[in-house]
């Protein structure tokens, strides 16, 4: 018994060690990732996370920490949504972004929105929750003219008072590249915004 947990543990250990060597600082990695390089994933990520070398974000999700003169670094969300997703195709944002658009709103949400194809609802993911939705279409990044059109898109969800945004939003509209804006509102708008700017050209 005594020599089968001394051949047993120097095992375990190269094999974990092994495992150790193949992680790259900085990325996230799905269980099935890393079940290819072991054959005992499971018990060899109990020891990296207990070592510090992988942190667990979720059921099935790690991250390599990469260390700074300040200690490991978070991953990004982007990073931690392409492990979830497996995917790249998708668009993180916060609901706060919206007070770049000069409609007077000024809240600050302590949320993560990810436009996506794939997953819908709120997931925890690290220490961060973020909250999925799937979208027909989303544009690559953000563009004043996207954010506008997704704020009248929301507004009933947003803790403002919605007359006043909608009176700025209003005035405000000629203002955007016209062409720039028509395209996101006919790719992202719906259709209570579509009608309502149309309303506001028209009148």
């Amino acid at each position: 018994m005594s020599t089968s947990a001394t051949l047993f543990t120097p095992s375990l250990r190269g094999a974990t060690a092994h495992l150790a060597d193949e992680l790259q600082a900085g990325r996230v990695y799905r269980r099935e990732d890393l079940a290819r390089l072991s054959n005992a994933v499971d018990r060899h990520l109990r020891e990296l996370v207990s070592t510090g070398m992988l942190k667990k974000l979720a059921q099935g999700l790690y991250y390599a920490p990469k260390q700074s003169n300040f200690g490991p670094l978070p991953p990004t969300d982007e990073q931690v949504v392409r492990g979830f997703l497996r995917d790249n195709d998708f668009l993180v944002f916060s609901p706060s972004s919206y007070n770049a658009v000069g409609l007077g709103t000024t809240q600050l949400y302590n949320s993560t929105l990810v436009y996506n194809h794939k997953r819908h609802g709120v997931f925890k993911l690290g220490n961060r929750q973020f909250n999925f939705r799937l979208k027909p279409r989303f544009p690559k990044k953000l563009t004043s003219e996207f954010l506008y059109v997704d704020l009248l898109n929301n507004l009933g969800e947003l803790a403002e008072d919605n007359d006043a945004v909608l009176s700025r939003a209003r005035t405000k509209l000629m203002s955007f590249n016209q062409p720039r804006l028509q395209h996101a509102l006919d790719n992202y708008g719906n259709m209570a915004t579509r009608k309502r700017v149309r309303d506001w050209v028209g009148g």
